[in-house]
């Protein structure tokens, strides 16, 4: 991989047609960076990744060398009708924009050469019309724009791939959002076999991304095996402005109803300042309720019409984000609140000002929001951040400065999807007959597959030919016939691969009832998948225990007066990352030194507020609430190098809080390792709640509970044994149960649609449990196997896990013992009442941190320690 320089205005000139030159000029008067680099790449063939902001330019760095060269061809009467550049992106809401974006430059183009060839430009999704279909099949686009569904059904289809065998130019837009996805390792894998069966030669591979790390792998997933790709690093050609608020001066005396106030009112005053705002929330159910409170506001206040706010997520239907799209591209928005939906490069016209409601958990989450704001290269990216209690503070003002210093989280690329394996190798027998070593070969020169075990290929081949490994599996017939080593597709498989290909799942709504068999409401499948016997929950105002699944419906019983111990927003929680972590871990280690060198108070708070870029009432909050878990725990400081496990004792219950800054996936992984072996040890029920800043393990205390040495664990749970640990612990979940449905959708084992009829949610989730319970009798059944390396490497990060627990055992992090104390320490608060704030629920919640930080503060004081709690002289 090799990055590359950026070109003069003279120096592009001189490749491209005068009259391509003159209506750029006279339309954009220069280029901007990732134009200057890319275009000259593009005109002379180098496969290229562009990474840079929202409103850069990329597209048309993308598109303008392509458009040159075709009116090159059209001059020269080669042009011809088939398919000569495919671009593809992941949101067919895009698609419509890019086609909007080509049209618009082709026709001003043709009227200052109207001789131009016309250059025709198609979509082709879900969505098209078969008799749209039909006439591209008479008259192909010149310019293909589709998913990567579509993609590969296009290259399977018998006649339509036909017209695509001399496609010159690949595009991969918003290639961040693609590469971290098994969509990606399908897009990855079905290039390669397009390149080997269908182009018979190589094309142009040009990769469009927001800010992304590390390039160089994303560039890889672009080119696979052995291909050379040029990087235009201009992440941050556009100049950025974060700034971090806090909406109160003391986040922990403050009552809700003031923290909330404080909320609205800065968001409000931000509001009236600029033109048009953009507001992210983490979770669906926060972006409704921010939406609605600041439409009661506005009315309340009068400050604008209440008409011109609104909500978008990806749980509205696709007509009224569409809507609201369009109002915010005609400037009829002041304000649009919404969860993830908007992060993408949907064209949304112009935002002048992004607000983060809580941390977004990563730097390049953090990047691309803001990157929103200021919808061209020149304009600023404006953001800011409004932190929702101490723990959100800390998280904020670390991911701003890392933001500010241009300091990003690594990408993480699924490594051999087996249930993607079985869609590429059906998809290439439907080209064409196979040699299956032939075929191991071309998929091995996909990033994704590049390191692809011979025999985990051979076990997908034989599952595939409907050799059943000595078991019966009903209804379950082969896809591929293998003979003589060549791999034939089997009769059906290519309307089974048409109507169930790609690899998006369809989310269930699951049924719930009591165990006397009343309906009690319905629950979203990602929230179930979360939950554990014994878990609590509320469903319609009313309080629920979790006792398990049968089939397609979940039992509970009712659990009036008991706390939550699962809020229903959880399983949207975007999950801190690792590297974001780490960092946080690196902050608190740096002020817990500066503490034990003597460091005045005054001296520490100039620091923060200086070098973080926040207010000294903000300093001080951080100062604060790091001082108090100081003195509470002797000085121990859980950081990057260091792991502190507190053992708190309620009345009945022992907890032992493991504060651990190493991302939530990994803390995932890590905590049912040692709940499995805790509960293996103790013979006892061990309860697990996981945020991004630690874990508590949880259960009855008796006299082996309290002799049990914790830090054992360590010792139990090895970087060589974990992944085998979790594996078992995860066979017991209801996350097993619902994975492996998708896993074996994906792997055409379960049906969506057969013989042109859906086949009902309901039916392939009682198949899909009697498919679970036999394979697990089957050694290396590539289903259940891929279902769990998706949970542990895609879901939970095992990969990191096993880094932590290697770094312990070589002495790179310690590992401390605190308590057995009644009252927690502050840095534990967050943890016992499931730390993921969010700003529209949680009176109880404010109130209970309160509680405990005031037992924190008596006991400070019985130990002879007073903190100056003071905010009035900031």
């Amino acid at each position: 991989m090799s990055y590359t320089y950026f070109y003069t205005d003279e120096e592009i000139a001189k490749l491209l047609r005068p009259y391509v030159m003159e209506w750029f000029k006279s339309k954009y008067g220069t280029f901007t960076p990732p134009q200057r680099a890319s275009i000259p790449l593009i005109k002379q063939n180098y496969n290229v990744l562009v990474s840079s902001p929202t409103g850069s330019g990329k597209t048309l760095a993308a598109f303008l060398g392509i458009l040159d060269s075709l009116f090159e061809m059209g001059e020269n009467n080669e042009l011809e009708d088939k398919v000569y550049a495919i671009y593809i992106s992941p949101l067919r809401a895009l698609n419509n924009d890019m086609q909007r974006n080509l049209l618009e430059p082709l026709n001003e183009l043709k009227q200052i050469n109207p001789k131009l060839p016309d250059i025709r430009v198609g979509i082709r999704t879900s969505d098209t019309t078969s008799y749209e279909k039909q006439k591209m099949l008479r008259k192909p686009p010149h310019i293909l724009i589709t998913t990567p569904e579509s993609f590969g059904i296009s290259i399977t289809s018998p006649k339509f791939s036909q017209k695509l065998a001399d496609v010159k130019w690949v595009i991969v837009d918003e290639i961040h959002e693609l590469a971290n996805s098994k969509r990606g390792a399908y897009l990855s894998g079905m290039l390669e076999i397009f390149r080997a069966l269908v182009t018979k030669k190589e094309f142009v591979r040009i990769g469009l991304s927001a800010t992304v790390s590390p390039l160089e792998e994303v560039a890889q997933f672009l080119v696979g095996k052995n291909r050379e790709c040029r990087i235009v690093d201009a992440r941050f050609v556009k100049p950025i402005d974060i700034k971090v608020i806090s909406p109160v001066k003391d986040l922990i005396h403050s009552s809700e109803q003031e923290v909330e106030d404080g909320i609205y009112k800065t968001i409000l005053e931000e509001i009236k300042k600029h033109r048009t705002t953009l507001i992210f929330t983490n979770t669906r159910h926060a972006t409704e309720r921010v939406a609605y409170k600041l439409r009661k506001l506005a009315e309340k206040e009068k400050a604008f019409n209440a008409d011109v706010i609104e909500a978008h997520h990806s749980s509205l239907s696709r007509n009224v984000r569409l809507e609201v799209e369009d109002k915010l591209k005609k400037g009829l928005l002041k304000v649009v609140v919404s969860s993830t939906s908007l992060e993408l490069g949907i064209d949304i016209g112009y935002i002048d000002l992004v607000i983060l409601l809580s941390s977004p958990k990563s730097v390049s989450r953090l990047l691309q929001r803001i990157g929103r704001a200021g919808h061209h290269i020149r304009n600023i990216s404006k953001g800011r951040i409004i932190v929702v209690d101490r723990d959100d503070l800390v998280e904020c003002t670390v991911l701003a400065k890392l933001a500010r210093e241009r300091k990003i989280d690594s990408i993480n690329i699924p490594r051999n999807p087996l249930d993607v394996l079985s869609q590429l190798i059906v998809a290439a027998s439907l080209i064409s007959p196979i040699d299956k070593d032939e075929l191991f070969n071309i998929l091995r020169n996909s990033y994704n597959f590049s390191n692809l075990p011979e025999n985990e290929y051979l076990f997908v081949l034989k599952y595939l030919n409907g050799e059943s490994f000595g078991v019966e599996l009903k209804n379950v017939y082969s896809k591929v016939r293998l003979k003589d080593n060549i791999i034939y597709p089997k009769k059906g498989s290519r309307m089974i691969f048409f109507m169930n290909s790609g690899t998006i799942p369809d989310e269930a709504m699951i049924e719930v009832f009591t165990e006397s068999g009343k309906y009690v409401g319905n629950l979203e499948e990602e929230f179930v998948e979360i939950l554990s016997p014994g878990d609590i929950f509320v469903l319609g105002g009313r309080t629920y225990e979790f006792i398990g699944s049968r089939g397609p419906r979940i039992i509970v019983k009712e659990a009036a007066g008991q706390r939550p111990t699962v809020p229903s927003w959880f399983s949207e929680m975007l999950p801190l990352a690792y590297e974001s972590a780490l960092e946080i871990g690196k902050f608190r280690r740096n002020i817990a030194e500066l503490i034990t060198k003597g460091a005045k108070k005054e001296e520490i708070l100039e620091i923060i507020a200086k070098e973080y870029d926040i207010s000294r009432s903000a300093a001080l909050s951080i100062y604060t609430y790091i001082m108090e878990q100081y003195l509470f725990t002797n000085g121990i400081i859980p950081a990057d190098n260091l792991i502190l496990i507190e053992i708190y004792d309620e009345e009945d219950i022992r907890n032992f809080i493991f504060h651990a800054l190493y991302g939530r996936r990994a803390l995932d992984a890590l905590s049912r390792a040692f709940a499995y072996m805790l509960s293996n040890d103790l013979k006892a029920d061990v309860k697990i709640s996981v945020t991004d800043n630690g874990f508590a393990l949880s259960l009855k205390r008796d006299t082996s509970v309290e002799n049990y040495d914790i830090k054992s664990l360590f010792t139990k749970v090895t970087p060589e044994n974990v992944y085998e640990i979790v594996s078992k612990a995860v066979m017991r979940t209801e996350m097993l149960k619902r994975r492996f449905r998708h896993c074996a959708e994906r792997s055409f084992m379960l049906l969506r649609k057969y013989k042109g009829k859906d086949t009902s949610l309901e039916r392939r989730e009682l198949n899909s449990e009697i498919l679970l319970n036999a394979v697990k009798e089957i050694e290396n059944f590539p289903v259940l196997k891929e279902t769990i390396r998706e949970i542990l490497e895609d879901y939970m990060d095992i990969i990191r896990a096993r880094e932590i627990l290697r770094k312990v055992q070589e002495g790179e992090i310690k590992v401390s013992v605190f308590g057995p104390t009644n009252i927690p320490s502050p840095f534990s608060h967050s943890i016992i009442v499931k730390g993921h704030s969010d700003v529209v629920l949680a009176e109880d919640r404010r109130e209970l941190m309160k509680k405990l930080h005031d037992k924190v503060i008596e006991f400070l004081r019985q130990k002879g320690i007073n903190i100056d709690l003071s905010y009035t002289s900031i």
